[in-house]
């Protein structure tokens, strides 16, 4: 019962424009990256800065009076859902970060080779998504808020899309979450139709796309084609044979896909955007600026950033909305989205300066990036580093 779409495409020859500013890390399919300044520019990300990450060529939906969802599987009542069908619903705004499992995984690769697209810190971005509650949609079909199963044993929300890939052996990109997440409105999983206030473009999933809010990006799927209510989580490639945290001795050829659960939330992290390692003139104060954030809702408590290495530490500020000071437990902030942060420090000569965020749970992120280094290079969430000298150019 697959929803009504144009067939994705099977080249790249119709890709939508993007910003020249973007660093390409692989042009087909098409993953990339604004600089890391572009980030802290301002605390919603532009649309044109918010990173691409694709897997196959950008579908093209052009008739979107024909364009429906499907929702069927282990329930009573299956539908078609037009776009009107959908913006009938309660709309809803939920700010969320999203960040792609792979970020900072270049970092990662010098500790020793992974696989992957290599990302900078830049692999991230927070947005307004504007859309309907899955929890309201779920409904439509007979399933009620707070359900943690159907009657007839459906506990898993897979989500299928109109993208088609090579590693899904010319197949839809898919993914899942849990059954009892789907439909609990605190989750606030959108059928999101509108990013930062204006429609999806194509890049980012038109005409409608899910967002996981806590989660790695890659359970947000875009360009959704259909919604299946399963007994069991998501089968497909990157629910089982990718996007999973193995342990730094396992490699290539010992791998055991089925012994790990597909990662869902993320850890803490923090990066540093205003710098990059870098010659300094002249000594004086730097502005230590970046991102801090962590997954399932869990706020942020503090930033620490250190000038030599991680020996002494001072507390950089934090906001979310701008000039206004954030307090993890504010009822008022965005639980899903970044804080930006900020310090101002001395830099002595030959400095390491280093970040660290601590979220409201008192987790923290690891010292080494060789003690989570995987075979995947994801989730690299240890502390931040940015060497500046101060003076003349090192050669």
């Amino acid at each position: 019962m697959p929803g009504v779409r144009s067939p994705a495409p099977t080249d790249y020859s119709q890709e939508p424009s993007r910003h020249p500013c973007l660093k390409i890390n692989s042009k087909e399919p098409f993953n990339a990256e604004p600089p890391r300044s572009a980030l802290i520019s301002s605390y919603v990300t532009p649309v044109e800065f918010f990173y691409k990450r694709n897997h196959g060529p950008i579908p093209i939906v052009d008739d979107i009076e024909r364009y429906r969802v499907s929702i069927f599987g282990l329930v009573e009542n299956p539908k078609e859902l037009s776009m009107a069908d959908i913006r009938k619903l309660p709309k809803y705004d939920v700010t969320a970060t999203l960040q792609c499992a792979g970020n900072r995984r270049t970092a990662m690769s010098k500790v020793r080779t992974v696989k992957g697209v290599g990302w900078d810190v830049s692999a991230i971005g927070n947005a307004v998504w504007g859309g309907a509650r899955l929890a309201d949609v779920l409904e439509l079909v007979g399933i009620p808020m707070l359900a943690i199963t159907t009657p007839s044993g459906g506990k898993h929300v897979e989500f299928t899309s109109v993208d088609m890939c090579k590693e899904e052996n010319g197949g839809p990109y898919k993914a899942s979450i849990p059954l009892k997440q789907a439909t609990s409105p605190e989750a606030d999983v959108l059928l999101a139709y509108e990013m930062n206030g204006e429609p999806l473009n194509r890049d980012h999933g038109f005409p409608l796309r899910v967002v996981v809010p806590g989660i790695i990006g890659a359970r947000s799927v875009k360009w959704l084609d259909s919604i299946v209510i399963t007994a069991e989580e998501c089968q497909g490639f990157f629910m089982q044979r990718d996007y999973k945290m193995f342990p730094p001795s396992v490699n290539w050829e010992n791998i055991s896909w089925p012994t790990r659960r597909p990662q869902m939330d993320f850890p803490v992290q923090s990066a540093i955007c205003s710098l990059e390692d870098v010659n300094l003139v002249n000594d004086g104060k730097v502005t230590v600026a970046g991102y801090a954030v962590s997954g399932g809702g869990r706020g942020i408590e503090r930033v620490d950033i250190s000038v030599d290495g991680g020996k002494t530490w001072v507390e950089a500020s934090r906001y979310q909305k701008p000039d206004a000071p954030y307090t993890a437990d504010d009822m008022c902030c965005d639980k899903w989205a970044w804080v930006l942060f900020k310090a101002e420090v001395d830099i002595p000569q030959d400095a390491e300066i280093v970040a660290k965020a601590v979220d409201i749970a008192a987790n923290v992120q690891p010292e080494d990036v060789a003690v989570i280094w995987n075979l995947r290079g994801i989730l690299n969430t240890s502390w931040h580093r940015v060497k500046v000298w101060v003076g003349q150019a090192k050669l």
